[in-house]
């Protein structure tokens, strides 16, 4: 797998390190300066890097002492040009200081990537989980096995 020919595989590896590691610098060094973000968590959208350094520092604050895996299934993307289009689901699982699975939810997940010469930076996430019409609750369990 090369930076140039699969990005979006690579930046969701750098970001499951990054999550797991509750690493704020390396998460927030995936996205691009002008990012755009429509997360499915807490605000309607996230504009620039500050804005999501801010997110990521309380996301990774409140989980004290556990951390969170993420699990990909069903990835996609296509690369044309200076550009890479990806979607998946992103399963999260936290896990306890022991080790022990203690919640999990999933929800899909769309990137665009932009090429800046030396690395590939996202542009742009959108967040979503289906809905059920007659609760109005999002639906946070993935029926696939990966």
């Amino acid at each position: 797998m090369t930076e140039k020919r699969e990005p979006f595989l690579m930046i969701l590896d750098l970001y499951k390190a990054a999550v797991f590691t509750k690493d704020v610098d390396a998460f927030v060094n995936l996205y691009h300066n002008d990012i755009h973000i429509f997360d499915m968590w807490g605000t309607w959208s996230t504009r620039g890097l500050d804005s999501w350094r801010g997110m990521a520092t309380e996301w990774f604050s409140s989980l004290e002492e556990e951390r969170v895996m993420v699990g990909i299934s069903d990835a996609q993307s296509m690369v044309y040009e200076e550009l890479a289009f990806g979607h998946a689901v992103l399963t999260y699982t936290a896990i306890s200081p022991e080790g022990k699975e203690l919640r999990a939810l999933s929800n899909r997940l769309t990137m665009i990537l932009k090429y800046d010469g030396s690395s590939w930076k996202i542009l742009h996430e959108h967040t979503s989980s289906p809905v059920d019409h007659s609760s109005l609750k999002a639906i946070l369990q993935y029926p696939g096995n990966g």
